[in-house]
């Protein structure tokens, strides 16, 4: 399920134009918080759709609260959000990010050398 998830997210990017192997520990986290939010919307339909259970604290008092899982989804929500702005993946990062052309990194320049390596490197 997570390498099918990963394919179509990274084709979503490359189609978008916004892919760079840099990404990929990035597309990692992604597409496993995606793979937990459809397992948590699968236990969630089998609940009934249930947001609220009753909640009975020290007190001895019955209150309403939010199911755990309705919790883990709505801040599992916000990280996708996150994450998807972080890729690119949603139209309001990439109107703003849209360029035709990758920048190229540019090379580091070679350090001089100490006269300690110099001089060895000389007497070899």
């Amino acid at each position: 399920m997570r390498s099918q998830l990963k394919k179509e997210v990274v084709d979503n990017m490359k189609h978008l134009g916004v892919y760079r192997d840099d990404f990929e520990h990035t597309i990692d986290i992604y597409v496993g918080m995606l793979a937990q939010y459809q397992a948590f919307e699968k236990q969630f339909e089998k609940s009934g759709f249930k947001i609220t259970d009753s909640y009975t604290n020290k007190a001895g008092a019955t209150n309403e609260r939010k199911t755990p899982i309705y919790t883990a989804m709505e801040a599992l929500r916000k990280d996708l959000a996150t994450y998807s702005n972080l890729l690119c993946l949603n139209p309001k990062t990439y109107e703003r990010v849209k360029r035709p052309e990758v920048p190229v990194r540019k090379e580091e320049k070679e350090k001089p050398k100490s006269k300690l390596i110099q001089a060895l490197s000389e007497t070899s």
